[in-house]
């Protein structure tokens, strides 16, 4: 058996970075950081090269977990090993418990900032995902095609374990290996990249991140290197130095080169042999060093590579602070599905797992961006960790194979751990909080917004003069031209469609189209204030054009005025405290509480949901202002867009918007009307189909209600523009 272990551990030898791997990456993230402070805004492409890069990395995991798994399993031999086998179960199993409840006590560091998000595509889900399906693969092809790491890995267990007991199993072995060799070439290929994926990623982050937003992602960075030194230099050493003959020095002294050298070149394969000779030699000098014991470290050595190390959860834990960092932390009845589904995710590596969880916990998918950048600093400390992991797990299972190890002791220990990593992140918050000061980030961002394209003169006026019966019959784009302005009600309060930035200027994605609109038919615009009821008279009485700002198509407004094609379609959902996450997570809680009152604006999805929530008492309300002022605590939720109810959040930030999961309708939105004037309507929807066709729309769609950057408007700060002045 130890034969067989070597000859993997020779294997995986060859696979290995070189040396100078750490330098590259250090100076590609340097070098990096540079060009997007330099560039600012232009390196903004590069993004696209950090994306393939991360695809690349995706590209052989699942393979390889399958073929090393079932590989790794099928080599071991059921004599004699069932014992170590189980034993080594048990000691991954409590070291996986000790880490994974430290990495639960990380949010308690972090501030309890109220913060508010723009809206994100993965707010509207489906039904949670199935779990039976998750871990029990029907198909495996199917499993390996959707990236359903829990699924893949039970098979690969199974099939290893069948492995196991069959006499005839070396031809499959050995093509495994083969395989497993092969897929480990083309990664150490595609790690040779890293150096070019990471200045690219660290260069279009750099160059394009908001810098209040690193404030926040600071904390990520802090909190991680807490935790890797609490596990790294407390937990881990002290738990074997309680429950074996070693002592904490020791654990430490025998470690610390591979710990060292793991961080240095960032990967543990070429420390395999070093941890496994130093614990020999440990072992040796306390007269512990027996063919059992050796036999012991040498496969549980590889064996540790393998598996989810000790530092896989605090990586994971990026799942915690994403939550945090768009302002809707998880609830503590998530903690455990978080666990369950981190460990089998954990088994493809970040790059498969962080995406797979982002989904799940329906958090913004572009998170993983922040994660990339953040990992050139947090994967040296993670490599290290896990060497740290790979030297106490053979200890201890060594000592377990002697009866040298007192697991009570051991068991206690891991207890008191948890205890001392809450009281260590309470502390590390309140230093956190008396450093950074508090900001409503989001409510800056919103207030700085302003139009993309130049804009036309524009004219508000508070009680436009009707048209004559003569001029209503005329059609309108004749009217529109020959008056030499169109004229458009809207709404200064629909959030992001239409609202008054800090420089008091009319912005929002409706107004963009409406100055698009407007340069088109050259002309100007005049903007007047009005409510729905009163937008319909003056529609028809020609005092208004159109009306504008996230106008939703219902039937009973389809009754009153003529219509635009939908342009895009609004997400219903609900406007809640912060607090009231939990109430408002599916359609099944809402149907169950006892006492239910929403507010709901005039006309606004009221009837399609009237249905949905038989046990609901609906108010209806003017404005969403009264709500979220606090002026209405007898209203438990309000009925609203989820595009709107984001952008609220970010002046509001104890507020958030939610969808719960089985609530799906969606509600088209477009332009008002008058009625009975069929060429300017079909005019409109021909205009609006160019623009949604060349991309307009999807464009400002993307800047106003996701809050994405645009880099031709307002560039963020650089160098070699705000202070070389070499380009405008």
């Amino acid at each position: 058996m130890s034969t067989v272990v070597s000859t993997k551990a020779r294997s995986k030898r060859r696979l290995a970075l070189p040396t100078d791997c750490f330098t590259q990456i250090v100076l590609a993230l340097t070098l990096g950081i540079f060009c997007g402070l330099f560039f600012g805004e232009i390196n903004a492409p590069l993004k696209e090269v950090g994306v393939a890069y991360v695809r690349l990395l995706q590209m052989t995991v699942l393979p390889y977990v399958l073929a090393s798994l079932i590989a790794g399993i099928g080599r071991l031999e059921p004599t004699g090993c069932g014992l170590l086998g189980l034993r080594a179960v048990i000691l991954i199993v409590l070291l996986w418990a000790v880490s994974w409840l430290t990495s639960f006590m990380i949010p308690l560091s972090y501030p309890d900032w109220d913060t508010g998000s723009f809206f994100s595509t993965t707010l509207p889900s489906e039904a949670p995902l199935d779990l039976m399906s998750m871990f029990i693969p029907a198909n495996i092809f199917e499993s390996l095609s959707e990236s359903i790491v829990p699924a893949v890995v039970v098979f690969s267990i199974s099939l290893g374990l069948a492995l196991m007991a069959m006499r005839e199993k070396q031809t499959i072995l050995n093509a495994l290996e083969v395989i497993e060799t092969a897929l480990g070439r083309v990664m150490s290929f595609i790690a040779r990249l890293a150096p070019l994926g990471i200045f690219a990623m660290a260069a279009a982050t750099a160059g394009t991140i908001e810098f209040e937003e690193l404030n926040r992602l600071q904390i990520y960075l802090w909190t991680y290197v807490a935790a890797w030194a609490l596990l790294g230099f407390v937990t881990l050493p002290v738990l074997v130095a309680l429950a074996t003959p070693f002592s904490y020095l020791d654990v430490l002294r025998h470690a610390r080169t591979a710990m060292i050298t793991a961080f240095a070149v960032n990967t543990v394969l070429v420390v395999l042999p070093l941890i496994a000779e130093e614990c020999k030699k440990l072992l040796k000098e306390a007269e512990l060093g027996t063919p059992e014991t050796n036999s012991a470290v040498n496969v549980l050595a590889p064996t540790a590579y393998t598996v989810p190390t000790a530092g896989t959860p605090i990586s994971l834990a990026f799942i915690l602070f994403a939550a945090w960092f768009v302002g809707a932390p998880l609830t503590l009845d998530q903690y455990p599905m978080f666990g369950v589904l981190g460990i089998p995710s954990s088994f493809g590596g970040m790059w498969l797992a962080l995406p797979f969880l982002l989904d799940y916990f329906r958090l913004p998918s572009d998170m993983v961006q922040l994660f990339v950048v953040g990992s050139v600093i947090t994967s040296n400390f993670w490599t290290s960790l896990a060497a740290m992991h790979g030297v106490v797990l053979c200890l201890l299972a060594a000592c377990a194979m002697t009866g040298r190890l007192n697991w009570m002791r051991l068991i206690i220990g891991g207890g008191a751990s948890i205890v001392l990593a809450a009281v260590f992140f309470l502390v590390l918050g309140f230093a956190f909080r008396g450093i950074l000061p508090e900001e409503n980030i989001g409510e800056q961002r919103l207030r700085a917004m302003q139009l993309v394209e130049e804009p036309v003169p524009i004219t508000e006026i508070a009680d436009p003069a009707p048209l004559s019966v003569e001029a209503r019959g005329r059609p309108r784009l004749t009217v529109i031209r020959n008056r030499g302005s169109l004229r458009v009600g809207v709404h200064a309060g629909r959030l992001p469609f239409v609202f008054r930035n800090g420089g008091g200027e009319l912005v929002g994605l409706d107004m963009e189209l409406m100055h698009a609109l407007a340069r088109d038919l050259g002309v100007g615009l005049e903007i007047s204030q009005v409510n729905w009821g009163d937008g319909i008279e003056w529609l028809d009485s020609g005092r208004l054009d159109m009306i504008a700002g996230g106008v939703s198509i219902t039937p009973t407004r389809a009754l009153d005025a003529a219509f635009t094609r939908p342009y895009v379609d609004e997400t219903p959902g609900f406007l809640i405290r912060d607090e009231s996450r939990r109430d408002f997570a599916t359609l099944q809680t809402i149907r169950q509480l006892p006492s239910l009152r929403l507010g709901v604006m005039p006309d606004y999805f009221h009837r399609q949901i009237q249905q949905a929530f038989p046990n609901a008492e609906f108010v209806e309300i003017r404005s969403p202002k009264p709500f979220l002022r606090g002026e209405l605590p007898d209203v438990d939720a309000l009925l609203f867009s989820a595009e709107m109810g984001s952008a609220w959040t970010l002046i509001y930030p104890q507020f958030m918007a939610v969808v719960p999961i089985g609530f799906k309708p969606t509600v088209p939105v477009g332009f008002a009307l008058p009625s009975k004037q069929g060429e300017f309507q079909t005019f409109l929807n021909n205009w609006l189909g160019v623009q949604i066709k060349i991309g307009m729309v999807e464009e400002l769609y993307r800047h106003w209600i996701l809050g994405k950057p645009i880099t031709d408007k307002a560039p963020r700060w650089s160098i070699i523009r705000d202070v070389l002045h070499w380009v405008d």
